[in-house]
C-alpha cells in the first residue's frame, strides 16, 4: 500500500512538472504555448532575478517587473508596462508570434505594453537572465547577443546594472538611457533623466526635462574627468566605446546604479553579512557637480567658501553678483584674445568643460593639437584625448563652462590667453609681429582699395565720390568721418543695431534724410582687416535685390566704417526667433523669404562675375526690408572661385557652427556645396521657427536637423512646422520645402543638389529626389566618429568623420 502511494504521488510530480515545462520550458523561460499570469513568476537560472507580477509601495497597481530574487526588502530593477499599469490581478504577460512579449488584460484582452521585436522568429521564447536581463530570441538559436530579437537592457527604466550598455545603438536606432520614477510608489516616467548626450564628444549628463543638471565629463580613455575616485579600484571597471554602428558606456559597478525620482543617483552593492543594500557612491557628488554652478569660465572647487571663483586670467562678468554668490553670469578675460599672437596656459588638475562644442583627433600629438587650435579663431581651449597612451586631441569652441576643481584625478586643459597675459618671455615678440601684423594689414588695405576703385571704376574724386561712369547704380561713396559721426550722433548707444566678430553696427539718418546702417570695424578685430576688404571689394561688384547694398565706405584715422542701406526689419533671427514676433510671419511671408535667400545665393555661385562662395549663411546675416524682403549680408568671410575651380581647403575655419558644413568644419573644405547645406539648416529653421543650435525635444537629444529627418522618415514631416502655420492649403508647399532643406544638409557635398536645382524644386510641383542621411557638425547634433575611441581600438586613421546615423 506504502510502495501504491509512492508510485501515485511521483506520477503526481511528473505530471506537474511536464505541464510546468509544456508551459514555461525552462524555470527561467516564458514559451508560446501559454501565459505568466499574476501571481506567478520565473526566476534566472542562477537564482540572481526574479520576474512577475508586482504593486510599489501602498499603490494597489499592478505592473510586470524584474527584481532581486531571495531578498526580502524587493528592489525593483526594470517596469515593463511603466505607464500603463493594471487596476487589478488580471493581468497575463506573454510570448507571441512573431517574437513579441506583451501585457494583457486577461478577461478583456486588451493590449497594455508590448515590446518592439526586431525580426520575426518562428518559436520566440522570452529567457531571464542571470545579468537581469529579459530577452526574446528563437528558442532554436544559440543564447547570444546578435539573437536576441529583443531584450530589457535596451529598454532600461531607471535602474543600471552591471555590463549594461548605455548610450546610443545606430543600427537598431535605440538610445539606451534611464529615466527616474514618477514617485516612490509610481514607476511612470518622472521629470529625471540620466543619458548620453551626442552633441560634440558623447558625454553622460543628467537632465531634469530639458535643463542640464549634472555632466560626467569626457571620457579620457580611463574613466570620464568629472567622475573622480574610480581610478584605480579593481572592482571598478569602466569602458567606452564609440564607432559607426554605436556609442555607449559600460560599467562593471559593484551591484547596481539607481535614478531616484528626485534625480539623485546612487551605485549600492550588496552587503550579506547584514543582509542591506549600502550606498557605494552619489551622483551628483556634491554642489560642484550641478551643471555650470560658477559660469563661463568659472571653476568650482569644494575645499574653498565660496565655491567659485573665476579661472586664472578671468574675471567676474558681474561683480554685484559674485558678491552675493550669484556666479550664473559667469567670468569674461581680463584681456580680449586677438586671434594672432594669442597662446595658452595650462590649468591643472580640473574636471574638463562641457564638450557640446568640441573636435576630435585621434592621432594628434599634444603639440599638434595646440598648433590646430590656433589655426582656428573660435578655439579657446585643447587638451589631450586619450591620457592611458598619451594619444589624441580634444578641441573646444566657444565659452568653456562647467569647470571644477579636482584634486584627485583631474587632467589637465590648455585654455587660450591673449599674448599680453602670457608673461614678459615672448611677449615683446608677440606684441610686435601683432602690431607689424596689424600695421601692414592697415596699408595693403588702403592700397588694395586704390588699386580696384582706380582700376575698375577709372577714379574721378570730386566731391568726395568714386563714380563709375558707365554705371551710376554701383558708385561707391567715400564717407568723410564727420559726416557718420553726425549722422549716429557719436556712435551713441541708443543707435546701436547689434555687434558681430567684425564689430558693432549702428543707425544713423544723412543730412538729406537717407536711413544708413553704419557698419564699424572693432580695433580689436585682428581678422576684420580682411573682412573689411572682402565687403569692399565684392558687395561693390555684385547687385541683386536679394544682396544688401553697399553704399560706400570712411577710412580716417583709426576708424574703418562700411556704410549700408537701412534695413526697417533687421534681421531675420530677430523677428523668426521670438515668441512675439514669431508670429507675424505666416507661412506665405516665410515661403518668400526661403525664396529670396535662393535666388540671392543663386546669383552669387552662378550668375555673379566672381561666383562667391558666402560661408557665413545663418539668420542673423539676412536682413530685411519694410516689405520683408530678405537680404543676405555680411560679405567679410566670403571667397571667389575663379575658372573651373569647384572647391578649396583652408586651415583657417571661419564661420558659425550650427550652419556649417561637414566637411568645411572638419578638414576645411569649401565649395558652392558649403553653403547650400548652410542653406538647408536656415530653410528647416525658418519652417519650423527654431534654432537648430540649441533645439530640444522631450522625447530625443536630436538637433533640429536630426528633429526634421526622423520626422521626414516616419513620414511625419508636418510636425516640424509650427502649429500656426499648419493651415491644410499650405501644407504641401510646406512638406516640400522640408524635404529640399533636407536633400541641401545630406552628409555627401556631391548629394546636395545646386542652388539653381533648389531654386526650381521649391517653384514646381514636379518629382524630387529622395533625401540621404544628413551631415552634422559639434554643436547640438549627435556626432559620432566612424572609428572606436575604446582603450582597444586598433588601426586609428588621422582624423574622424564626423556624422550622424540614423536617430532612434
Amino acid at each position: 500500500m506504502d510502495a501504491t502511494w509512492k508510485v501515485f504521488f511521483l506520477l503526481i510530480l511528473l505530471l506537474i512538472s511536464l505541464n510546468f515545462y509544456a508551459s514555461f520550458g525552462t524555470a527561467d523561460t516564458i514559451n508560446s504555448i501559454q501565459s505568466l499570469r499574476d501571481g506567478e513568476t520565473i526566476v534566472s537560472s542562477g537564482g540572481m532575478f526574479e520576474l512577475g507580477f508586482f504593486s510599489p509601495g501602498n499603490s494597489t497597481k499592478r505592473y510586470v517587473g524584474i527584481w532581486y530574487h531571495g531578498i526580502s526588502d524587493q528592489t525593483i530593477v526594470w517596469v515593463a508596462n511603466r505607464e500603463s499599469p493594471l487596476t487589478n490581478q488580471a493581468g497575463v504577460l506573454k510570448v507571441m508570434q512573431p517574437g513579441l512579449l506583451v501585457v494583457l488584460v486577461n478577461d478583456t484582452g486588451e493590449a497594455l505594453w508590448s515590446s518592439k521585436g526586431s525580426r520575426s522568429v518562428h518559436t520566440p521564447v522570452a529567457r531571464l537572465l542571470d545579468s537581469g536581463n529579459l530577452v526574446v530570441k528563437d528558442a532554436n538559436v544559440d543564447d547570444v547577443e546578435e539573437n536576441y530579437v529583443w531584450q530589457s537592457f535596451d529598454y532600461p527604466t531607471d535602474t543600471y546594472l552591471p555590463r549594461m550598455k548605455f548610450g546610443w545603438n545606430f543600427l537598431t536606432g535605440v538610445d539606451i538611457y534611464l529615466v527616474a520614477w514618477k514617485a516612490d510608489n509610481d514607476p511612470a516616467p518622472g521629470e529625471f533623466i540620466y543619458g548620453m548626450e551626442l552633441s560634440g564628444y558623447p558625454q553622460i549628463v543628467l537632465r531634469r526635462n530639458t535643463v542640464e543638471l549634472n555632466r560626467f565629463g569626457t571620457w579620457n580613455g580611463i574613466y570620464f574627468s568629472g567622475f573622480p575616485d574610480v581610478r584605480g579600484n579593481p572592482t571598478y571597471y569602466m569602458d567606452f566605446v564609440m564607432d559607426k554602428n554605436e556609442v555607449y558606456y559600460q560599467e562593471n559597478v559593484i551591484d547596481k546604479f539607481r535614478l531616484f525620482p528626485s534625480g539623485v543617483g546612487k551605485n549600492f552593492t550588496w552587503v550579506n553579512r547584514t543582509q542591506e543594500w549600502e550606498v557605494y557612491m552619489d551622483r551628483p557628488a556634491d554642489n560642484c557637480d550641478s551643471y555650470s554652478l560658477c559660469g563661463a569660465y568659472g571653476i568650482c572647487n569644494i575645499q574653498n567658501s565660496p565655491a567659485c571663483s573665476c579661472l586664472d586670467r578671468f574675471v567676474p562678468k558681474d561683480s554685484e553678483g559674485w558678491i552675493k554668490a550669484d556666479w550664473s553670469g559667469g567670468c569674461n578675460r581680463r584681456m580680449n584674445l586677438s586671434c594672432q599672437g594669442d597662446g595658452f596656459i595650462k590649468y591643472p588638475r580640473i574636471k574638463l568643460p562641457d564638450a557640446k562644442n568640441s573636435w576630435i583627433n585621434q592621432s594628434m600629438t599634444l603639440t599638434e593639437c595646440g598648433v590646430e587650435c590656433l589655426k582656428n579663431c573660435f578655439c579657446t581651449a585643447y587638451t589631450q584625448l586619450n591620457i592611458s597612451d598619451g594619444s589624441g586631441c580634444i578641441i573646444w569652441f566657444g565659452d568653456l563652462v562647467d569647470i571644477r576643481s579636482l584634486n584627485v584625478d583631474g587632467q589637465d586643459l590648455y585654455i587660450r590667453i591673449a599674448s599680453s597675459e602670457l608673461g614678459s618671455r615672448g611677449m615683446k615678440r608677440r606684441i610686435l609681429i601683432a602690431s607689424l601684423t596689424s600695421a601692414m594689414g592697415v596699408i595693403l588695405l588702403g592700397v588694395s582699395l586704390v588699386l580696384f576703385i582706380r582700376k575698375r571704376n577709372k577714379v574721378s574724386m570730386t566731391a568726395g565720390k568714386c563714380k563709375e561712369s558707365k554705371d551710376k547704380e554701383s558708385e561707391l561713396t567715400f564717407f568723410k568721418l564727420a559726416i557718420i559721426h553726425k549722422a549716429t550722433n557719436g556712435f551713441a548707444m541708443e543707435k546701436k543695431l547689434g555687434e558681430g566678430g567684425f564689430g558693432p553696427v549702428y543707425k544713423g539718418v544723412l543730412v538729406e534724410g537717407q536711413e544708413i546702417a553704419v557698419k564699424q570695424l572693432a580695433r580689436t578685430s585682428m581678422q576684420g582687416i580682411d573682412e573689411f576688404k572682402n565687403e569692399v571689394i565684392f558687395i561693390a561688384k555684385l547687385q541683386h535685390r536679394n544682396l544688401v547694398r553697399l553704399l560706400g565706405c570712411c577710412i580716417q584715422g583709426d576708424e574703418n566704417l562700411l556704410i549700408y542701406e537701412y534695413m526697417p526689419n533687421k534681421s531675420l533671427d530677430m523677428i523668426l526667433f521670438d515668441e512675439t514676433t514669431g508670429d507675424l510671419l505666416d507661412w506665405p511671408k516665410r515661403f518668400h523669404i526661403i525664396n529670396g535667400i535662393a535666388r540671392g545665393l543663386l546669383y552669387l555661385h552662378q550668375d555673379s562675375r566672381l561666383r562667391i562662395i558666402h560661408r557665413d549663411l545663418k539668420a542673423s546675416n539676412i536682413l530685411l526690408d519694410s516689405d520683408m524682403n530678405p537680404k543676405i549680408s555680411d560679405f567679410g568671410m566670403a571667397r571667389s572661385f575663379g575658372g573651373n575651380e569647384t572647391e578649396a581647403k583652408t586651415h583657417r575655419v571661419v564661420g558659425t557652427y550650427g550652419y556649417m558644413s561637414p566637411e568645411y568644419a572638419v578638414d576645411g573644405i569649401f565649395s558652392v556645396k558649403s553653403d547650400v547645406f548652410s542653406f538647408g539648416v536656415l530653410l528647416l529653421e525658418i519652417v519650423s521657427g527654431k534654432r537648430n543650435r540649441g533645439f530640444s525635444h522631450s522625447d530625443h537629444h536630436l538637433n533640429l536637423v536630426g528633429h526634421a529627418w526622423s520626422l521626414y522618415k516616419d513620414e511625419r514631416s508636418h510636425e516640424v512646422v509650427e502649429a500656426s502655420l499648419r493651415n491644410p492649403q499650405d501644407l504641401t508647399q510646406v512638406i516640400r520645402s522640408i524635404h529640399v532643406g533636407l536633400l541641401c544638409v545630406q552628409q555627401n557635398p556631391e548629394d546636395r543638389p545646386s542652388m539653381s536645382s533648389v531654386v526650381l524644386m521649391l517653384g514646381n510641383e514636379g518629382v524630387i529626389p529622395g533625401a540621404k542621411q544628413p551631415g552634422f557638425f559639434t554643436e547640438r547634433e549627435p556626432v559620432v566618429s566612424q572609428y572606436s575611441t575604446s582603450t582597444h581600438a586598433t588601426n586609428s586613421p588621422n582624423q574622424l568623420t564626423i556624422t550622424k546615423l540614423d536617430p532612434r
